[in-house]
């Protein structure tokens, strides 16, 4: 049975370092919002942090003269003792803390040869939503000459019984301590300890009862999608080039995940907003109408999706499904006819509200997904529109911390 489960030799900063300078949050966060940045910029000064060693996405446009940097401070971290071993083998348990309430993960690593992120996927690893190839380039230049990895992905399993990580988050007092301190700005409060030995074979047994029952799908990519799909076309780049014996053991092959059980009250699937920017707000909504006038949908006014622009008007309407397959498909034949315009994806209402206050915007707000639908709809009929859901608000999301060495 392989059921993809590998345990890790997991890297953590060394002791005396500002873990609150340390860790940042995802690098696909707050991609509108750059002041954001700017001030995790100035808080970590020039104090080790993961935030030399990722590529936040409002930076994109700087990557060129970026990644070497990031090449280099991992370079450094790992020859000064800044990064060091905290786990020989085995997996960490976390434990977050965030306005939802506390959410249990479980670091460990997954085998990229059981992902495929292509559309129709069978694969035991699936994305949730579509992968936007352009956005992997760049992430697979940062891990293809990277000597670590860090990761922000998200994996859930759904385990309703409560079998894999549960167990272990009860007895956590009786494993070894590894960090315990506050976010920055806002992201809550982060635990972790080492599980090893006997620990890792229980989530081995836990993990292979639930491959029994998972019809072929047993992760499912929540958050981090992009950052996965870059990890595999690195690993694809590499296998060719290796004998068989290499393949099996090279450290490319697998990429450190966070597991979080869907069934966990604290992680709350919020909706992502959109915000459409160079447009004719009114002229966009009539296409929008007549789009689904022409297709035989109902007009009715509802809570299902609501838009609104600058000057004050609101567009209200129900759906008998989630509308979101239907918007996007439309927005995405909108933005080829007017190559001026551009859309962004937006976490909160109020972040929303904040950009949508010029003429020539437009702000679009689908309501939750419901989360226990998740597997059986990816099992039905593969991913979701892509940003159908967001595990939480921008600042729950999964901070950087743990590390691995990958070349």
């Amino acid at each position: 049975m392989n059921n993809a489960l590998h345990t890790a030799e997991i890297l953590l900063p060394r002791h005396g370092i500002d873990l609150e300078k340390w860790a940042v949050v995802a690098c696909d966060q707050f991609t509108a919002q750059p002041e954001y940045w700017k001030k995790a910029d100035a808080l970590v000064g020039d104090a080790p942090s993961t935030l030399r060693m990722i590529l936040p996405e409002a930076w994109l446009g700087d990557s060129e003269a970026r990644i070497p940097a990031i090449h280099r401070n991992m370079r450094e971290y790992l020859a000064d003792g800044t990064l060091a071993t905290a786990v020989r083998d085995g997996f960490v348990l976390v434990e977050r803390q965030t306005p939802a309430g506390v959410r249990p993960g479980l670091v460990v690593a997954l085998d990229l040869e059981a992902y495929d992120f292509t559309p129709g996927s069978a694969s035991l690893i699936r994305p949730t939503e579509g992968t936007v190839l352009e956005r992997v380039p760049p992430r697979a230049r940062i891990r293809a000459g990277a000597p670590v990895e860090l990761p922000h992905v998200m994996m859930l399993i759904d385990d309703p019984g409560q079998t894999v990580i549960e167990p272990l988050f009860k007895r956590r007092d009786g494993l070894r301590p590894l960090y315990d301190f506050e976010l920055m700005l806002g992201g809550g409060h982060l635990r972790g300890w080492a599980v090893e030995g006997d620990a890792t074979r229980n989530v081995f047994d836990a993990i292979g009862a639930l491959y029994e029952k998972a019809a072929g799908l047993l992760y499912a990519v929540g958050d981090g999608n992009h950052s996965l799909a870059a990890a595999r076309q690195c690993w694809l780049d590499i296998r060719d080039t290796l004998t068989p014996g290499e393949r099996a053991n090279h450290p490319a092959r697998y990429a450190l995940v966070e597991l979080v059980n869907l069934a966990c009250p604290a992680l709350v699937f919020e909706p992502i907003h959109r915000a459409l920017f160079g447009v004719d707000p009114a002229a966009l909504m009539d296409a929008y109408c007549e789009r689904l006038r022409s297709e035989g949908a109902d007009l009715g006014e509802g809570d299902d999706l609501v838009a609104f622009d600058g000057a004050g008007r609101t567009w209200r309407f129900k759906s008998a499904g989630h509308p979101l397959a239907r918007l996007q498909a439309f927005l995405d034949g909108w933005l080829r006819n007017y190559p001026e315009a551009r859309i962004d994806y937006i976490h909160g209402e109020t972040a929303l509200r904040g950009l949508i206050n010029r003429p020539d915007a437009l702000g679009l707000m689908p309501r939750a997904f419901d989360k226990g639908e998740l597997f059986d709809a990816i099992r039905r009929h593969g991913v979701l529109p892509r940003k159908t859901f967001s595990m939480g608000e921008a600042t729950e999301k999964r901070y950087y911390m743990e590390a691995r060495r990958i070349g």
